[in-house]
């Protein structure tokens, strides 16, 4: 039974979500405040975090930071802000992805089973395969349709990157440092650039992206 941690500061929402995940058989603990998570999570580590944003004591990126610095559980970021700003910042933080109220519940807990699979141990493969593409991550060679398709150093990385994570939402800011480095995190253009250059090589439709999909104003998915 895989246990979440809610953490919220309104109780109807708290409740709720107790209701419906105990119902789908997660073992659920709640926190109403960013200080009380902390120490929930610490005392009884949970397998998954469903976090507010906006708590009455500490800052939503504030209660992940705390989390990343001792934990790689995965963090359901729940905002009720229209501004993206504050979700990129959740994700640039550690989030790993995130649901807007008002939600739907099998939105929210079909996010849950993505990320528990994509946090499951699982043998190490150097391959992975999407549509017509093969991506030998150990031999660094790429496929389509069994024709080797040459990358440039910089779109092997970024690809590398996208694929290692499956399903996962990373922000502009997240690809731009791990890609391209620290000094890069605001070269927007660079990152537009390089994965319209993957959709042209590895989509079968570059204007209509089946696995390299864009999330407006937040970042980019690998979804295979």
């Amino acid at each position: 039974m895989n246990r979440v941690l809610v953490v919220d500061d309104e109780p109807q929402i708290v409740r709720a979500l107790a209701i419906n995940l105990r119902a789908r058989g997660y073992e659920v603990a709640t926190a109403g405040d960013g200080g009380e998570a902390l120490q929930r999570a610490a005392s009884h580590p949970p397998d998954l975090v469903i976090l507010d944003l906006g708590l009455p004591d500490l800052d939503g990126v504030e209660v992940i930071t705390g989390l990343r610095g001792w934990t790689t559980v995965p963090i359901l970021v729940l905002s009720g802000r229209s501004d993206s700003i504050d979700k990129v910042d959740a994700l640039d933080a550690g989030a790993d992805d995130y649901v807007t109220k008002p939600f739907g519940m099998e939105e929210l807990t079909a996010r849950l089973r993505a990320m528990l699979r994509r946090n499951t141990p699982t043998e190490g493969t150097p391959a992975v395969e999407f549509g017509d593409v093969v991506v030998d991550l150990a031999t660094t060679r790429v496929t389509v349709q069994g024709r080797e398709v040459r990358l440039t150093p910089t779109e092997w990385h970024l690809l590398a990157v996208l694929v290692r994570h499956p399903g996962k939402l990373l922000s502009q800011r997240q690809l731009l440092t791990e890609v391209w480095g620290p000094g890069y995190a605001t070269a927007q253009g660079n990152l537009r650039l390089y994965i319209a250059q993957l959709r042209r090589k590895l989509e079968p439709d570059p204007s209509r992206p089946r696995f390299f999909r864009t999330e407006p104003g937040m970042g980019y998915r690998f979804q295979p």
